[in-house]
């Protein structure tokens, strides 16, 4: 913001991360980052990276320890992926039944991930800002 006096929009922030993370390629930081944003269409934005900057658009991925086990999930419940009733289609998830699904994934990730952490914080971004959801998974 400080050299154009507006905030950065959410493609050029996925540039930036994506031109971060290459500048480090011969010795990175080995982050695998999910962003997510709104573009200026209003549209959801979702970038996934690899540890050398490679990005792709995608309309859902996951990261991080649990990955394995989360992202075959979301493929069922979001893409609609290895589904057994021929013609079965998505659905619209309201935004309280995509917080419910990520509570979901992250509850059973917690279950067999022994690196998955005692809570989560989910951020719920839309046209009219971010709210952060903290939701704490099973403490033993």
């Amino acid at each position: 913001k400080h050299q154009h006096g507006k905030y950065p929009s959410t493609p050029a922030i996925a540039q930036l991360l994506s031109t971060t993370l290459y500048y480090k390629r011969f010795f990175p930081y080995y982050t695998f980052n999910v962003l997510g944003g709104v573009d200026e269409e209003g549209n959801g934005l979702c970038c996934s990276y690899d540890a050398v900057g490679s990005f792709e658009h995608v309309k859902y991925t996951s990261s991080g320890t649990g990955n394995q086990l989360v992202q075959p999930l979301l493929d069922n419940q979001l893409g609609w992926k290895s589904q057994r009733r021929p013609g079965a289609m998505g659905r619209d998830y309201s935004s309280q039944d995509a917080v419910e699904l990520v509570k979901d994934c992250f509850s059973a990730a917690t279950e067999r991930d022994i690196y998955t952490g005692d809570a989560v914080d989910i951020l719920v971004v839309d046209q009219t800002g971010t709210r952060v959801i903290k939701h704490t998974l099973k403490a033993d």
